[in-house]
């Protein structure tokens, strides 16, 4: 919605509130989520905007103005899903629309953003070094162990590599972060992709696995010669150093917000399918190859009062939230996706028809 429309809708999303808060709003739950640990910072920020917001400029914040949010990885949260007492999921790897339709789930997407490959090497900074996607498969399928290879460096002429092993950092839990990191592999290497394949878990043939994003990011900071993948803006407020990955095109790209928005702003959203879509597929000269979107997951049975309280969050997220998304290094959608998307509860979720 524009801004306009946003103030004219304000008698209506004061309905809204009405039906989302009990009687005794200070004895109310939060909202329960869980899922994505890709976009928790996210998440967790929305919901501290969303208190704020409530408060209405007091010290009074309603407890069901925020978002109690477990972040147990993408599988981990479609599992807590199947809990009555769990409102939404987030994943990062959207469900197919056979699978939404035998699960009765509504999916939309809430953020864009990207992944990150990071490095611990000695004099080698963010953005210096050019990772050719093949070197990258064969690091992962545990063929390269030493940096100072001849393929990377030959990438990589005016960089002095470190003669180093290759320590090669993974998640073990499931992710829709290895999702999209293995779909990169995948479309990288034919060997990956015939032996691995893309999966939320993967039984890595080499390196450490381990569980959790933050533990990737304790590792690659801990362990020189590290190697691993983390959501960009995790990578970048740990101050870990981050490579130019090389997409399709043979382009070496950096991750950044910009980057990624360039790359989502190619893509084609079927709202009719769950907006399922893999952002990684898209092959412009220009794109970030290991961009991302997280969607959330909501079930279409719930009560209507219970799915409003729910919307009511990601409506704040999606109409109000871009600032707080840009300053974590995410993407706010585009205002025709943000509609698309109001358009799609509408049709699906019960008492949704005033977004």
């Amino acid at each position: 919605m524009s801004g306009l429309i946003w103030k004219q809708a304000a008698a209506g999303f004061a309905v809204c509130a009405a039906l989302l808060m009990p009687a005794k709003t200070a004895e109310a739950d939060p909202i329960l989520g869980a899922g994505s640990t890709f976009a928790f910072p996210m998440i967790a920020s929305w919901s501290e905007g969303l208190q704020i917001d409530r408060a209405g400029g007091t010290d009074y914040v309603p407890n069901d103005a925020g978002v109690d949010y477990e972040p147990v990885g993408s599988v981990g949260g479609m599992m807590r899903l199947a809990q009555p007492q769990v409102d939404f999921a987030a994943t990062d790897a959207p469900l197919p629309p056979a699978e939404l339709e035998a699960r009765n789930l509504a999916q939309f997407p809430i953020v864009v953003g990207g992944l990150a490959v990071v490095v611990n090497l000695p004099g080698v900074e963010s953005g210096q070094m050019q990772m050719p996607r093949a070197v990258l498969a064969d690091m992962y399928l545990g063929r390269i162990t030493r940096w100072s290879d001849a393929a990377l460096a030959a990438a990589n002429p005016g960089l002095t590599l470190p003669d180093l092993p290759v320590n090669v950092v993974a998640r073990l839990d499931g992710s829709g972060s290895t999702m999209t990191f293995t779909q990169y592999l995948a479309r990288s290497s034919a060997d990956w992709a015939a032996a691995h394949g893309a999966d939320t878990r993967i039984d890595w043939p080499a390196g450490i696995s381990v569980k959790g994003s933050g533990k990737i990011v304790q590792a690659v900071q801990t362990t020189p010669g590290a190697i691993g993948y983390v959501e960009y803006g995790q990578a970048t407020r740990a101050g870990l150093t981050t490579v130019a990955v090389e997409n399709a095109a043979g382009a070496f790209i950096a991750p950044s917000p910009e980057a990624f928005a360039q790359t989502a702003r190619q893509a084609s959203w079927a709202e009719e399918q769950g907006f399922y879509l893999h952002l990684t597929g898209i092959d412009a000269a220009d794109a970030y190859p290991i961009t991302t979107a997280t969607f959330a997951l909501m079930r279409k049975g719930d009560t209507a009062s219970r799915t409003l309280r729910t919307l009511y969050f990601f409506n704040y997220a999606l109409e109000r939230g871009a600032d707080r998304a840009r300053g974590l290094g995410y993407v706010p959608l585009p205002k025709t996706l943000v509609a698309q998307v109001q358009n799609s509860w509408r049709k699906t979720l019960p008492g949704a028809e005033g977004f």
